[in-house]
């Protein structure tokens, strides 16, 4: 049966992995794959990827005990990463010294040079900053539990 300590070392498993895949895969692919300012596909894709492969090992490696109750299971893991990388998500703009601006690139080029007030800025980046939160948690989410899936049916338990 799984157990909590179990969840929170599986949830734990999937950030290191996450963690050791990501770094290089994102240097890899942002020079091959970003083309402009604009394009983030490389990021976008490396994202991808280490969600998914991080959740694959981390279920490949607990599937014996995923196994015995695998969609509650999986369902436990998978909102405990979600959770996680929610933290994550909204931490993210307080640390990265471009994003307001970026924000307000954006909403020009689609609103053709269109400004706002303070406040009305300030909407739109707590706007900005929950869509990319949404992003992300609904990629974890939908990674997390297809990768913790076909990771747990990869390793059959042995039967006794």
């Amino acid at each position: 049966m799984l157990k909590f300590g179990d969840v929170v070392m599986s949830v734990a498993s999937i950030a290191v992995i996450f963690a050791l895949i990501a770094g290089p895969l994102e240097m890899v692919l942002f020079s091959a794959l970003s083309i402009s300012d604009m394009n983030n596909w490389g990021y976008t894709v490396s994202l991808i990827v280490s969600f998914l492969l991080g959740a694959l090992i981390s279920g490949y490696a607990f599937a014996g005990k995923i196994w015995e109750a695998r969609r509650e299971a999986i369902t436990k893991i998978t909102v405990l990463w979600a959770a996680l990388v929610m933290l994550f998500a909204i931490i993210v703009p307080a640390t990265v010294v471009d994003w307001g601006p970026t924000a307000k690139e954006e909403f020009r080029a689609a609103n053709h040079g269109t400004t706002l007030s303070t406040s009305e800025w300030v909407t739109w980046e707590y706007m900005y900053l929950d869509m990319f939160t949404f992003l992300i948690v609904g990629m974890a989410l939908v990674l997390g539990f297809i990768g913790l899936y076909v990771g747990s049916m990869l390793r059959k338990p042995e039967k006794s």
